[in-house]
């Protein structure tokens, strides 16, 4: 299904994080480059209409530099539905967790490792070493350049984080990095999920429903073959997952550079593999990053459009905490959306 020209979509637009107390929430992402934005709230009743969840609710809007994408809401409900994630597996299905770019992964590890031993409740690894990119490429130690990315998770009990930082090249709409950030970071450039799904039928609904510009496919990553993706993701030997992005239309299939960050990542684990289900736990009213958004043109058309699919709870377009039309749904592969009316 193609887009009229009068629906729109863009990159993923925020990471929305269930948080107890929104002030250590904020000073914690500030170091990360957000900056506060709008605030908002809805009555328990609206609440319920639109995110599925009895309670009040004061949202936060966090804003990074000059970003249409890849921003934070903070969301504190008076009445939370659980503790979400937390620093559980990352094998799970309803997963979330949101991957920034740094200029200094070597910063954030000191501060994960001052953490550690404080008795924090946190879970890292190492900036592990990858090719993202011409995989096949032959270089030589100390004599060319060494084209890559390191890559670390950071799960803390109210943020799942994936942080990576590139050596010997660089994508222009893929991340803008705050240089007065204390940590060297942009806005999230992009957002993961975990389904199984050896049939990719619910793919197709990023697709073809949303019209998002399917970007890599089938790119497999397996136990031996990654030891970042082995430690990130728990495999076992043997184990392997797929992935397929979905990337803002304006990006290209082809063309690597031309890549722009919101970027939704499917991580689809075989279905003989036993994985956990944890939805519930990654929906609106828990703690943690329970929700993603998409900011949209034309409302009303995606609306008529997702009604005419698998997809399940499709609420009315309300207005949200900050006064903009949405609506919210779940998807055929059983993970929670809201869009936003924007431009």
């Amino acid at each position: 299904m193609t887009q009229s020209q009068q629906t729109t979509i863009k990159g993923i637009y925020e990471v929305c994080i269930g948080v107890p107390e929104p002030i250590s929430a904020i000073q914690y992402w500030e170091q990360f480059g957000y900056r506060i934005g709008q605030v908002g709230e809805l009555s328990a009743d609206v609440a319920n209409q639109l995110y599925g969840v009895n309670s009040s609710l004061r949202s936060i809007r966090l804003y990074h530099q000059n970003a249409d994408h890849g921003l934070i809401r903070l969301m504190v409900w008076e009445n939370p539905t659980n503790q979400g994630l937390g620093t559980g597996t990352m094998k799970v299905k309803g997963n979330r967790w949101g991957t920034t770019l740094t200029a200094d992964a070597l910063t954030i590890l000191n501060h994960a490792e001052e953490a550690k031993k404080a008795g924090w409740d946190i879970r890292y690894s190492p900036p592990y070493w990858d090719i993202i990119y011409n995989k096949e490429r032959k270089s030589r130690p100390f004599i060319d350049e060494a084209v890559g990315v390191r890559e670390m998770l950071l799960l803390q009990p109210l943020a799942r984080q994936v942080l990576f930082q590139r050596f010997g090249y660089s994508l222009p709409h893929y991340g803008q990095i705050n240089q007065n950030s204390t940590f060297k970071t942009s806005q999230f450039t992009h957002m993961g999920l975990i389904t199984q799904d050896d049939s990719k039928e619910t793919l197709k609904f990023y697709e073809e429903v949303l019209g998002l510009l399917r970007v890599r496919d089938d790119v497999e990553t397996s136990y031996e073959s990654s030891p970042a993706g082995r430690d990130i993701f728990d495999l076992n030997p043997g184990e392997k997952f797929i992935v397929t992005a979905f990337d803002d239309p304006r990006s290209s299939q082809t063309d690597f550079s031309a890549a722009r960050s919101g970027r939704l990542y499917i991580v689809r684990f075989p279905e003989a593999i036993n994985l956990e289900s944890r939805f519930a736990d990654a929906r609106p009213g828990s703690w943690g990053i329970s929700l993603y958004t998409y900011r949209v043109g034309g409302i009303e058309e995606f609306s008529d459009r997702i009604s005419q699919t698998p997809a399940q709870n499709l609420t009315s377009i309300v207005a949200n905490e900050f006064g903009e039309k949405s609506f919210s749904f779940m998807a055929p592969d059983g993970y929670f959306w809201t869009l936003v009316e924007g431009e």
